[in-house]
């Protein structure tokens, strides 16, 4: 998250300085010689790779509580699996904001589904369900099952996490209203807008889309266009299904009823969330 700030020009996390920001403000107040901004930056990298390390060290410190040593092993997969994975979504997060116009049209919403599998939707739901029941020494059916759970319910908790970076409360979300917009993420519903526009106005979202300095009214006038092309509609609608497929797959899942009703409970809260 720390390194995704630096890629994304974010200034704050989750209503507060995100780390970049935080250290070049720590320049400006010690007048310290040199940019402010390249310190800030420089630092959060630094801050980004300890935090990767630590997280390696304390998984490790994890797994030598485990008596199975086909527990560590599947556990230690999963997890590497996970970095990987997450290390090509971010890729393919910037290829796609600077590629974009590259692509035919029909290619777009394809491209940008999967920017959301790798670069979210495993890592946030998929992947942990797996390692947690490798460390708890699951079956392959369960293991199998989760999968099949937690990758549609991470599709739909990105889908939403979309909505959110151009239509969120920047009280509830603590990121400034059309977030996303400034940034210029190519995301699901962007696609979907740019089917459903006219050509002038597919025209001005391209021009404007990715503008750091977008004015409230610019903001506003893209939020319009968006929900007057249906593309807040048709991503509700596939947030839908992805949540029915994964509550489906976790119905007929190899696991206790308690559990089940766990994880039908998160379901419901991606469905819900306004942050």
């Amino acid at each position: 998250l720390v390194h995704d700030d630096i890629m994304d020009n974010s200034d704050t996390r989750r209503g507060m300085p995100s780390a970049h920001k935080r250290f070049e403000a720590l320049h400006g107040d010690g007048r310290w010689t040199g940019s402010a901004r390249g310190f800030g930056q420089s630092a959060a990298l630094l801050l980004g790779d300890l935090l990767l390390s630590w997280s390696d060290e304390l998984f490790d410190s994890g797994l030598q509580s485990l008596t199975e040593p086909a527990a560590r092993v599947a556990a230690r997969r999963e997890f590497n699996l996970m970095r990987t994975e997450v290390t090509v979504g971010q890729y393919l997060d910037i290829l796609e904001e600077r590629s974009w116009r590259n692509y035919p049209e029909p290619e777009l919403l394809s491209r940008a589904h999967r920017v959301i599998v790798y670069k979210s939707a495993k890592y946030s739901i998929e992947a942990p369900l797996a390692i947690g029941a490798a460390l708890a020494g699951g079956s392959i059916q369960q293991v199998a099952a989760l999968r099949e759970f937690g990758l549609p319910l991470g599709i739909a908790y990105q889908l939403r996490d979309d909505l959110l970076g151009v239509f969120g409360d920047p009280e509830t979300t603590g990121k400034p209203s059309g977030d996303d917009l400034r940034e210029g993420k190519r995301t699901v519903l962007i696609a979907l807008a740019r089917t459903k526009l006219s050509s002038n106005s597919t025209s001005l979202l391209d021009e404007l889309l990715g503008d750091p300095e977008l004015s409230p009214q610019q903001v506003a006038m893209l939020q319009a266009s968006i929900r007057e092309s249906g593309a807040v509609e048709h991503v509700e609608r596939i947030i839908d299904h992805n949540v029915t497929l994964a509550i489906t797959a976790i119905e007929t899942a190899p696991l206790s009823a308690a559990s089940k009703e766990q994880l039908i409970r998160l379901a419901d809260t991606v469905i819900k969330r306004s942050a």
